[in-house]
């Protein structure tokens, strides 16, 4: 019987020749992950169970991004806690104000994570590595903890879910349209402790940021990971990134699927989850009413990266965000916050009457930097929108991508972005 590729990933770094979905194995960890929210939680436990030293200071990364630049006294706390452990036990990739960014944007294009890797990281989206062809999960502070002193974890081998993709996207349709196109056919638990995989001659279509944000979403749909297999875009990516031998994982012709889907990514239309779940979605032409907006986030680890931001310039270039809106970008890095002002992009999204933030979390968690008021409805690039999500119970969130965010902080309401001169829906 063949394996996935996520049951290759975990069998070699458990030091099998096979493993079968459900068996439960201890795998050796390439990284583990930490934001200033759950570091702490984790360094806590690991001085209480007596662990004075890492594994390997090289393979423990600790972001600052959830409440960094710091909000409150109790954020500041958290982050000092995080730099002083991190000093102290000399963590190689420890990103502070100046240096972060929002850390599953930040880790891929710094190199830090690689194909063929198995990877930890207490946050929910660290399923987003799997975009390079690596095996990567959220866990608890606990795990993180286990895992920053012995270098291993404990898994149950997931089923999968094989996602056959073919065709082309429209201009306007992005790697977020389709994620939300399949949580919206599978459901919030449709891929419950499964890989979702992603193959097929579409794949070759997907931009390395469709592919990441398709990844990060995965965990929406209930998934342990989100994987697509190595090809010519990733090894370019990865090229001039990752500077150390890496290991390329494809499934096996006989591997045994939960389940098979085909997605025909040329039928896929600018979609929006609506409140209160990633799966309540429709597309952007079936909603038939004017749904007017109070406020429009474009940023996060799901929508920060620099095509992201250029989707958002071309759009808001020499238009203005209608009256009563609120719009803010929030570019997911010092590189990509660097590379917009280099393109002239800060202007064109202040002249636009846009707030331009230092990368952060901020408002996806409610943090800060875009707290919803009651009663206010706001259209994010981000990948939850649960009740309270971005502030008050009685706000709304709008799950969309860029191009969606963008064209509806102009019209004032949820709207689809206008074909660009030489495009074709």
């Amino acid at each position: 019987m063949g394996m996935t590729m996520t049951q290759k990933i975990l069998a070699a770094h458990a030091g099998l020749d096979h493993v079968e979905a459900g068996q439960l194995i201890e795998a050796k960890l390439d990284l583990v992950l930490g934001n200033d929210i759950t570091s702490p939680v984790a360094i806590k436990e690991f001085e209480k169970n007596g662990f004075d030293k890492v594994f390997d200071p090289g393979r423990i990364a600790m972001v600052m991004d959830h409440f960094a630049p710091n909000k409150d006294i109790k954020a500041a706390q958290q982050c000092k806690e995080c730099r002083t452990f991190a000093y102290a036990k000399h963590i190689q990739h420890f990103y502070d104000v100046g240096e972060m960014g929002i850390e599953h944007a930040l880790l891929p294009e710094k190199g830090i994570v690689a194909p063929g890797e198995c990877i930890i990281g207490a946050d929910s989206h660290t399923c987003t590595y799997g975009a390079l062809g690596a095996f990567s999960t959220g866990v608890g502070s606990t795990d993180m903890a286990a895992g920053m002193a012995t270098g291993k974890c404990w898994f149950k081998v997931p089923e999968a879910i094989r996602f056959v993709l073919k065709g082309k996207m429209a201009p306007n349709v992005s790697g977020k349209d389709v994620i939300l196109h399949i949580i919206g056919e599978i459901g919030v638990d449709g891929a419950l402790y499964q890989s979702m995989e992603f193959v097929g001659e579409g794949v070759s279509n997907l931009t390395m940021d469709d592919r990441l944000t398709i990844c990060n979403m995965a965990i929406e749909a209930g998934a342990k990971n989100g994987i697509f297999e190595v090809d010519d875009v990733t090894r370019e990516y990865v090229k001039d990134r990752v500077n150390r031998p890496f290991a390329e994982y494809h499934a096996d012709p006989d591997a045994v699927y939960a389940n098979t889907i085909e997605i025909d990514l040329s039928a896929i239309k600018p979609t929006v989850a609506f409140p209160h779940l990633p799966e309540n979605t429709k597309t952007v032409d079936e909603i038939g009413e004017e749904i007017k907006i109070d406020q429009v986030v474009i940023g996060s680890c799901t929508n920060g990266r620099i095509s992201d931001m250029e989707t958002a310039a071309k759009l808001l270039k020499g238009k203005h965000i209608a009256k009563g809106v609120r719009c803010i970008i929030i570019p997911a890095t010092q590189s990509i916050y660097k590379e917009c002002i280099q393109r002239g992009y800060m202007e064109i999204f202040i002249d636009a009457g846009c707030v331009v933030s230092t990368p952060t979390c901020g408002p996806c968690l409610g943090g800060y930097m875009g707290i919803l008021a009651q009663g206010e409805r706001c259209v994010a690039t981000t990948n939850r929108n649960f009740v309270g999500r971005m502030g008050h119970v009685d706000s709304e969130v709008y799950l969309a991508s860029p191009a969606t965010a963008a064209a509806s902080a102009i019209a004032g309401y949820i709207a689809s972005a206008p074909c660009q001169e030489g495009e074709t829906a």
